[in-house]
């Protein structure tokens, strides 16, 4: 048997390298990733509509419900239009720019020139998924990092001002940032800087854009002498359930393949929420409060953001330990932090997105390293680690405190940033969009 198939085998060999060249195959999606993708992306839309919507919505006051919400609907959609026609370029596009500005922007295939339907994307390893899929996936991070400094302005901000501000900053802060981290040639991504689902690019960049505008906007009137809490919890817990199921789709997602690295951040996602949710309540006890509904939605949302950067680069017990840093920091800048500074971050979007991402893209240099359980070799040296983690914070936050700035300053000296005082007394709602969300 052994002789009859060496003999098949030569002659099978033979008559392969007789045969000319064939042409090679073009690359297919893999239907099970492309498929994950997909949902992927419809879970990270679920974040924004109705989560981040109802989430905030529920934390303002009834008169501002519904501007709150209509502000973040209108502003996702916006920035989704603005993707297609120019974001994806800056971001992840062809490479037009060499040198320097190579390193934090793309340039190439405006209006997604050059993509149909047989379109591929890579992945992490040699599969591919389609490039529609990709664009899509990548386009809701942008619409939810947008929305998601609606927190900080909230109950003030006029609609055109919103809607003036959003394509400004998104083309000078949000795509560059999205470059230089996650596209490669960018400054950060090529520095080794970690942030498997956007810790620096979502979470610190809208986080510090809100600190910014919020600052701009001045403080709403009557606060903080006047008490302003929630109007609806109920709809904030609601909100809080719909942001962490859809946060798998941002996590796990980010893995772009249905395989071991989307299990490892699902499994993150959900410890590390867990822990955060019950660390802010533990902590609130310690302070002489009652454990809160809302503070267990904080602490969820708290987790939530530290695993985002470490996701997929850190062991269970590792995100664990970020979701308790994270919550008991952030407990402390929303509690007291604000207080002493005297900023009017309305809803913390500052307090828990800002200051959880940092706290969590710093710490996964820590929970990254396999003494922690973390999926790294020990190649590289924590400190080493550290110090790019570090400085790829303080370049997120230096763009997005400057860019806002700049954006900031071009709507208020055109058509001016924020509602009338008497427009503000009425609420947003009537006045701004002629509706009540209660009758």
């Amino acid at each position: 048997m052994t002789r009859i198939y060496k003999t098949f085998a030569a002659a099978a060999l033979a008559f392969a390298a007789s045969q000319p060249a064939l042409a090679a195959v073009p690359a297919v999606p893999n239907p099970g990733n492309n498929a994950w993708m997909m949902t992927a992306t419809l879970l990270v839309l679920l974040m924004i509509l109705p989560g981040l919507a109802l989430f905030y919505g529920g934390l303002t006051r009834q008169k501002n419900m519904l501007s709150t919400m209509t502000q973040i609907g209108a502003t996702a959609s916006l920035a989704m239009i603005i993707w297609v026609m120019w974001g994806y370029s800056l971001a992840f596009g062809d490479t037009v720019y060499e040198g320097t500005l190579g390193l934090f922007i793309s340039g190439g295939s405006y209006f997604l020139a050059g993509t149909d339907a047989s379109s591929t994307a890579a992945t992490f390893t040699e599969e591919v998924i389609s490039k529609y899929v990709f664009i899509s996936f990548q386009m809701t991070f942008a619409a939810i990092t947008a929305a998601l400094i609606l927190g900080a302005t909230a109950e003030r901000m006029k609609f055109s001002a919103v809607m003036m501000f959003v394509p400004i900053w998104l083309t000078i802060v949000y795509f560059p940032i999205a470059h230089m981290v996650w596209a490669g040639g960018g400054l950060l991504f090529e520095d080794g800087a970690l942030d498997f689902a956007g810790g620096t690019v979502v979470h610190i960049n809208a986080g510090v854009s809100g600190l910014v505008l919020a600052y701009l906007l001045g403080k709403r009137r009557g606060w903080p002498a006047e008490p302003m809490p929630p109007h609806s919890l109920t709809l904030t817990m609601v909100g809080t359930g719909l942001l962490w199921v859809g946060w798998f789709g941002f996590n796990a997602g980010s893995a772009l393949e249905a395989d071991g690295s989307a299990g490892l951040a699902m499994i993150n996602t959900f410890v590390a929420t867990a822990a955060g949710a019950l660390a802010w309540m533990v902590i609130e006890r310690a302070a002489g409060h009652k454990g809160s509904a809302l503070g267990f939605c904080s602490g969820v949302i708290a987790g939530l953001v530290a695993v985002t950067p470490a996701a997929g680069n850190s062991g269970p017990f590792g995100a664990i330990l970020l979701g308790i840093v994270s919550s008991g920091v952030c407990y402390v800048f929303v509690a007291s932090v604000k207080a002493r500074l005297g900023y009017d971050d309305a809803l913390d979007a500052f307090g828990i997105h800002g200051v959880g991402g940092i706290v969590g893209a710093i710490g996964t240099a820590i929970v990254y390293q396999p003494f922690l359980g973390g999926p790294g070799d020990g190649s590289t040296p924590l400190g080493a680690q550290l110090w790019v983690q570090v400085f790829s914070v303080l370049v997120t936050i230096a763009w997005a405190g400057i860019g806002t700035v700049i954006a900031g300053f071009a709507v208020k000296a055109t058509i001016g940033l924020r509602v009338s005082e008497e427009h503000e007394v009425d609420g947003l709602d009537i006045t701004e969009h002629g509706e009540r969300a209660y009758n």
